[in-house]
């Protein structure tokens, strides 16, 4: 088994204007799919990120602080999961509940060094 990171890149839920309501159904989809992969023993961890993003650049570090209505799209969070290989993580992605919104799963497989 490996463990693979699934990077949601997407527009944040405050910039697409919903509702409370439809923020909470929302959020209801999002704790059902992470129930689904808890039950099913993949899921290793993962959190939300918040729309403030830093960026530090160049050789001379140049520092721009950004919020989410400033870019296009950004890394609202993560899971870490464990399986066999793409294609299963690819199958456990199908859940993501954002696709409708225009969201993105980004899979990585997440490298180990030797020590």
């Amino acid at each position: 088994m490996k463990e693979f990171m699934m990077i949601f890149i997407g527009a944040d839920y405050t910039d697409l204007g919903l509702s409370p309501e439809e923020l909470q159904n929302r959020m209801g989809k999002w704790f059902g799919w992470n129930d689904k992969m808890e039950k099913a023993g993949v899921l290793r961890g993962g959190n939300a990120l918040t729309p403030t993003i830093r960026r530090v650049v160049g050789a001379n570090r140049t520092v721009t602080d950004l919020t989410s209505a400033e870019v296009k799209e950004i890394v609202g969070g993560y899971y870490i999961v464990e399986s066999t290989d793409f294609d299963a993580v690819q199958k456990i992605a199908e859940d993501y509940p954002d696709y409708d919104l225009g969201g993105t799963v980004e899979i990585r497989e997440i490298m180990v060094f030797d020590r």
